[in-house]
């Protein structure tokens, strides 16, 4: 099973890549990820180890495998008889924006019936992280028009938005 999800932000690439690779960061803008523990320092480099705990899925160890620079990651983790492989890729546009397209494959002997269980979850969570890392990046971007959407929380209304629109609960107690 793949599953893709894409966006454009009107922050520029650098800074995308700065709030896609602070993956502790993710549970504050994304209500797909409960937790994320980076289990190394420094920055995100290939053999990067983080801990991932999503409302509704058992909690997994995600290791970078491949990472260009500025551009693009890919992580993985493994389950009994499944791969899951996630891919974060980000494209400049003609505009000085970005594309941001995330991209998630599970393969192995259970990979079809594990995505046939959870693939509908997995695509609202897919449109969650990619609607989150546009609102993480424009609300970084010192090019970010003012608007009710990027004023004092703009990840969190941004995120809340693509939440309430996705129809997923929100875990209890937790913000964006």
């Amino acid at each position: 099973m793949r599953l893709t999800a894409s966006t454009d932000t009107h922050a520029d690439p650098r800074t995308a890549w700065e709030a896609l690779v602070d993956v502790g960061t993710w549970p504050r803008w994304t209500a797909s990820m409960t937790t994320v523990e980076r289990l190394d320092s420094g920055p995100l480099r290939v053999g990067s180890r983080a801990r991932i705990k999503q409302p509704g899925f058992p909690t997994l160890v995600w290791e970078v495998d491949e990472l260009r620079e500025g551009s693009e990651f890919t992580w993985s983790t493994r389950s009994p008889g499944v791969r899951t492989r996630g891919r974060h890729v980000l494209t400049a546009n003609p505009d000085g924006g970005t594309r941001i397209t995330l991209e998630l494959e599970q393969t192995g002997a259970l990979g079809v019936v594990v995505g046939a269980l959870t693939g509908a979850k997995t695509r609202r969570f897919l449109q969650l992280e990619a609607a989150g890392l546009r609102a993480a990046s424009e609300a970084a971007s010192p090019a970010s028009p003012a608007s009710p959407a990027s004023s004092a929380s703009p990840a969190s209304s941004a995120g809340a938005a693509a939440v309430e629109s996705a129809g997923v609960p929100r875990p209890a107690g937790e913000g964006l």
